[in-house]
């Protein structure tokens, strides 16, 4: 039975290994999957959980704005996540504002362009979007 269960295991990963997309916008599944030891299984999980504990960031984030230490705290976490999965655009944008922001919140009277919150917006849309799609696409197969 052992043997019947580690084959079925290295069935499901090896499908979960062609699934993983050669390119996704907005990100770099490669570099990813490299910092979950090659794990290809790990970075479906992760980007299973980005989706989910995401789902609403933007509405989040929206009513956050005004309160720059409450924005800081909802840039960071969206920072992270898509840091660890590799979707770098977003992340690069997140540090970009989340450092704004921290200047801010030190006492420094600086302005936040418009630009940086609609890029970061755009950038996560993309990501956002596309991770979607790919885990729908995933989920499809391994359903099938």
């Amino acid at each position: 039975m052992r043997g019947f269960q580690n084959a079925k295991r290295m069935q499901i990963m090896t499908e979960k290994t062609e699934l993983v997309p050669n390119s996704l916008e907005g990100f770099d599944v490669p570099a990813a999957i490299d910092r979950m030891l090659g794990r290809e299984d790990l970075w479906w999980e992760a980007l299973c959980l980005f989706l989910q504990h995401f789902a609403n960031w933007e509405a989040e984030w929206s009513a956050a704005q005004g309160d720059d230490a409450a924005e800081r705290r909802c840039v960071h976490a969206l920072r992270s996540g898509a840091a660890n999965v590799g979707a770098n655009q977003v992340s690069c944008a997140a540090a970009v504002l989340e450092e704004l922001l921290l200047v801010r919140l030190s006492g420094k009277a600086v302005m936040i362009p418009p630009s940086v919150r609609g890029y970061l917006r755009d950038c996560w849309r993309t990501a956002h979007g596309a991770a979607a799609q790919a885990n729908y696409r995933y989920c499809l197969k391994m359903a099938g």
